[in-house]
C-alpha cells in the first residue's frame, strides 16, 4: 500500500461520513515533528479532516464508550478567516487567519499497534487510511495572532493525574506551527481542494502522545494561551 492509496482510502471513509450527516469543520495535521517522523519511518506530514462531533468543550468528561485506545497531543489551532492559497508563505497564512487557538488533539484509532499473528508493528499508510487516527479535539480560549508573538515560542506544560508528561515548543513543528499549515495548503493544492474560511486547522503536535487510559485527567497550560481540561470515564 502506497501513501496515495492511503489517502483514498481516507477519502472514501469520509465521504461515508459525510453522507451519514457528517460535517466537514477543518483539518489536523500530524507527524510535523522530527522525533515522530523517526518513530514511523517518514520523512514528511500526514493529514486528516475535522468533523462537527469531533469538538469537545474545555473540561469535556469524555464516556468510555466514544474511543478505543484514545491518546492525547497538544498543539495550536488556527481558526481562518480566509482561504489560503497553495503557494503561501508565512505572511499569507496569518493574514488568513482569524484566531489562533491552544488545543488537545484525542488520538485513537482501528488498527491494533502490532500485530498479534505476525508481530507486525501498524505503520502510517495505516493510520493515514483512518483519518490520519483523527478523533477529537478541545479547543482553549482564541487569540488575534497579534496577541500571539513568535509561536515557535509557544509551548505547553500537559499534566496527566498531577504529573507531568510532557512539554514542548511550537518550534518542534517544521520550526513554527505556521508551516504546517502552509504544508497542508500545499498538499491540498494537489488534490483540487484548499483551507476555507471558517475551517479549524490543527497545524501539529509539539509533544509526544500521552496515553489516556480511563480516568485519566488533563491539564494543559499553554503560558499567556491559557489553560484546556480533559478527563475520560
Amino acid at each position: 500500500m502506497t501513501i496515495e492509496d492511503a489517502y483514498a482510502v481516507q477519502f472514501a471513509l469520509v465521504h461515508r461520513k459525510i453522507l451519514a450527516g457528517r460535517k466537514r469543520i477543518g483539518w489536523k495535521i500530524g507527524l510535523t515533528s522530527k522525533a515522530m517522523q523517526r518513530v514511523i519511518g517518514i520523512n514528511s506530514p500526514d493529514s486528516g479532516y475535522l468533523f462537527d462531533d469531533m469538538l469537545f468543550e474545555n473540561g469535556a468528561c469524555i464516556p468510555r464508550e466514544r474511543f478505543i485506545q484514545p491518546r492525547v497531543e497538544a498543539e495550536i489551532a488556527f481558526l481562518m478567516k480566509s482561504p489560503v492559497p497553495c503557494d503561501a508563505n508565512r505572511a499569507d497564512v496569518l493574514e488568513a487567519t482569524e484566531r489562533i487557538v491552544p488545543s488537545l488533539e484525542i488520538l485513537d484509532t482501528r488498527i491494533l499497534r502490532r500485530d498479534p499473528a505476525s508481530g507486525a508493528i501498524r505503520k502510517v499508510v495505516d493510520t493515514i487510511a483512518d483519518n490520519a487516527a483523527n478523533a477529537g479535539v478541545v479547543l482553549g480560549e482564541a487569540h488575534r495572532p497579534s496577541e500571539c508573538g513568535d509561536l515557535r515560542w509557544a509551548g505547553a506544560i500537559v499534566v496527566r493525574n498531577g504529573e507531568v508528561e510532557e512539554t514542548g515548543l511550537g518550534a518542534a513543528v517544521l520550526n513554527h506551527p505556521v508551516n504546517g499549515v502552509r504544508w497542508l495548503a500545499s498538499r491540498l493544492g494537489k488534490y483540487g481542494e484548499r483551507i476555507n474560511a471558517g475551517d479549524i486547522v490543527l497545524s501539529g503536535s509539539f509533544i509526544r502522545v500521552i496515553e489516556a487510559m480511563p480516568g485519566s485527567r488533563f491539564h494543559a497550560d499553554f503560558g499567556p494561551l491559557g489553560s484546556i481540561e480533559l478527563s475520560f470515564e
